[in-house]
Order: structure tokens, then C-alpha cells, then sequence
């Protein structure tokens, strides 16, 4: 059957915008694209711990078979739950499908009518699809303003408010002064809520992520780790209370009403939290080339191009979908796998390419990548 016409039209129109999604093909260009930011993807140790650890237990099924509520709750979640709270200081973990599926079921459950969140305006669209089906008020605040946070504070004081943000911008890459956001929080009683996929295997000596590394866990309510990036697996998991952990279980309905994870899934998590406290080299690895590629982008002049950032994201604003992706295919076409992030993804006018460096990115790919950008941005 054709599609009806309200959503042709909608298509068309986003064709029109140079903006249609496809989906892409894989390639064999050099990666300056994946969010796999310290090669764990890759791991065969992972893979292959993995394996034999399914073996040694004797978890020889393939599915989890319901929900963890009905008979999906097999035993490698509780060892797994267990040492992730353990390398994160929380007192509980409750694992979720994805992060999509733990944003939008934290945040669609624990907020209640009467209660307010307040939130940067570039949290991540599973964040605000959480926010969208809660019950509570909701109001945005400028990306990283804690002026304008606490001016939203003042004027709904005597209510319960969670204070939400991410410790690294997916987009930007960028971090908020965590410290000072710490202190409004506490000024006011608010309850603090961080999103910590883009931290996650990057920042700290065992890439437990920028909370830890600043040693303020002990302030925030909730933090939301997914394992798609740095851990190059699939998966998300809740930090909190352990009363956090049964409220979750009992109203977060993208928890109660999906099918478990596999403990295949279940296995390659607990294994990639093990490699994170094993193998460190790849996460120095990463630093240094966070660290080459900044001085660089310096050294070409490129600096006023990009976002400012000390993380494995670094976005150069190239405004208009066309010219972007006219740029992106230029990168492809020599070698690098470089991706153009759109409007309507990111506000029109702040389209970019976006790198994303990796513990397995050679200095001298840096230098070329760097190099071509600024030929193609100061070709005469």
C-alpha cells in the first residue's frame, strides 16, 4: 500500500530540504565517525571472555524469554548489576534494553504532577521523549547557563525539581562546569540527573566516566550510562538509591513491559566493565588523541571552526545541510569516514561535521584529516 498522503508530503519535504535520512552502507574508511571510542567493539578478548564465560556458567540460551519481571531475570543480571555499582560508588544499578529505553523511563516515571524539571536545551532527544510523557512541568534553560537555571529555579520554588544535563554533549562535545552546577543543585534541594553516555570509557584512569573522575557522585540523585559508545556493546544502566532501583522496576514501563536482554548481551557488559579496569592503554590511547588533535586544529587555524571540547567529540560548524554533506562526501572520497550532522538534528544554521576520535585513530590520520578540512575551508 502507498503511503498516505500527509506523509509523502512530509518526506518530500524534507527531501526538499536536503535533510532526507537513509540509512548508510558500510565501508572501509578510516573511522572518524563511530561513537566506538576505545575500540571495544573490536575487542576479540571481549568477544572471546565473553564466550567463555557463557561456558564456564553454563548460560547456553539464546533469549531471555520475557520480561525480567516474568521469567527474563536470569542470574548474570544480578552479577552484572552488582559490579557495576561497585565500579561506579553507587549503592544500586538496574540495567535497561538501551539508553533510549532508560532515559525515557526514568524520566517519564520519577518526575510527578506538581514536580518541575528544568533541563539544557541540547539534551538528547531520548531525554527530552522521557520529559515529553511525564506528568511534571518542564521548562528548558540556555545550554550550560546556570543564570538562567537558577532564575528558572527561583521562580518555582516550594516544588520538588530535577535538574537534568549531560556530563559530555552528544553534538558538541562540550562539558558543563560541573562543580557550579553541583552548587546550584544543592542550594536549592534540587535532585541532579546526568547522562553520562559520551564520559563513559573516555574520561577517569578506568573510564568510569567525569563524575567519578571529579569525585561528585555522592551529589546526583541519578546517573544514566549506555554502553553503545565506549563500551562498544549494547545496553544502559540507572546509578541511584537502592529505593531508586525498586521504584524503577515497579513504574518504569520501558523496563517492565519489554523482553530482557539476552545473557549474551548481559555477558559482553560485564566483560567490557572488566576490560575497563584491565586494559588502560586504550583509554590513554584516546587522551592523547584528544589532545593532538586541539593542538592541530591550532596549529591550522582551524580553531574558530569548532566547538570547544575536550572529549572524543569535536564538532566544526558548517552552516547549511547542502554544504556540509557536499564536505562530508568530500572527506569520504579521500579515505575518511567523517558525517555530516543536519538540521533538523541540530538547530539550522549549526550543521557540522562531526569527528569523533578513537584509541585506534594513528597521530598521522589526525594531521590528514585536519589537513584536508582546511583545505577544502581555505581552497582559493
Amino acid at each position: 500500500m502507498e503511503l498516505p498522503q500527509n506523509l509523502t508530503q512530509k518526506l518530500t519535504v524534507r527531501e526538499a530540504e536536503n535533510a532526507l535520512r537513509i540509512l548508510p552502507k558500510a565501508t572501509a574508511l578510516t573511522d572518524f565517525n563511530s561513537n566506538d571510542y576505545i575500540g571495544f567493539s573490536k575487542s576479540t578478548d571481549i568477544f572471546n571472555a565473553t564466550h567463555q564465560y557463557l561456558v564456564d556458567h553454563r548460560f547456553t540460551q539464546n533469549g531471555a524469554t520475557g520480561s525480567r519481571l516474568i521469567s527474563g531475570n536470569h542470574p548474570l543480571y544480578q552479577t552484572t548489576e552488582n559490579s557495576i555499582a561497585q565500579f561506579h560508588q553507587s549503592d544500586a544499578a538496574l540495567l535497561f534494553n538501551s539508553g533510549y529505553d532508560a532515559n525515557v523511563g526514568f524520566f517519564s516515571s520519577v518526575p510527578q504532577k506538581g514536580d518541575l524539571i528544568v533541563y539544557d536545551e541540547l539534551c538528547h532527544a531520548s531525554i527530552r521523549d522521557g520529559i515529553s510523557l511525564s506528568n511534571a512541568k518542564a521548562y528548558k534553560f540556555t545550554h550550560n547557563d546556570f543564570e538562567a537555571l537558577e532564575k528558572l529555579i527561583q521562580r518555582n520554588l516550594g516544588v520538588t525539581i530535577y535538574i537534568v544535563t549531560e556530563s559530555v554533549f552528544s553534538m558538541d562535545g562540550d562539558t558543563p562546569n560541573l562543580e557550579e552546577l553541583i552548587a546550584v543543585s544543592n542550594k536549592y534541594n534540587c535532585f541532579l540527573v546526568i547522562d553520562e553516555a559520551h564520559a563513559l570509557g573516555v574520561f577517569g584512569d578506568n573510564g568510569e566516566g567525569l563524575i567519578q573522575m571529579l569525585n561528585l557522585q555522592e551529589y546526583v540523585f541519578a546517573r544514566i550510562m549506555t554502553f553503545g559508545k565506549g563500551l562498544g556493546c549494547h545496553g544502559a544502566v540507572v546509578l541511584g538509591s537502592s529505593d531508586l532501583k525498586s521504584y524503577l522496576v515497579n513504574f518504569a514501563r520501558s523496563f517492565i513491559y519489554t523482553t530482557a536482554l539476552s545473557p549474551h548481551s548481559v555477558a559482553t557488559i560485564l566483560m567490557a566493565y572488566q576490560s575497563l579496569e584491565t586494559e588502560k592503554e586504550n583509554i590513554e590511547k584516546l587522551r592523547l588523541n584528544i589532545i593532538h588533535f586541539n593542538q592541530q586544529k591550532n596549529l591550522l587555524g582551524l580553531k574558530p571552526l569548532f566547538v570547544r571540547s575536550k572529549s572524543a567529540i569535536q564538532s566544526a560548524i558548517i552552516p547549511g545541510n547542502a554544504n556540509v554533506k557536499k564536505m562530508a562526501r568530500q572527506f569520504q572520497e579521500n579515505g575518511f569516514d567523517v558525517k555530516a550532522i543536519l538540521s533538523p538534528t541540530v538547530p539550522e544554521g549549526q550543521e557540522r561535521l562531526r569527528f569523533c576520535l578513537h584509541s585506534y585513530n594513528a597521530p598521522g590520520q589526525i594531521e590528514e584529516v585536519l589537513r584536508l578540512l582546511s583545505s577544502f575551508i581555505f581552497k582559493k
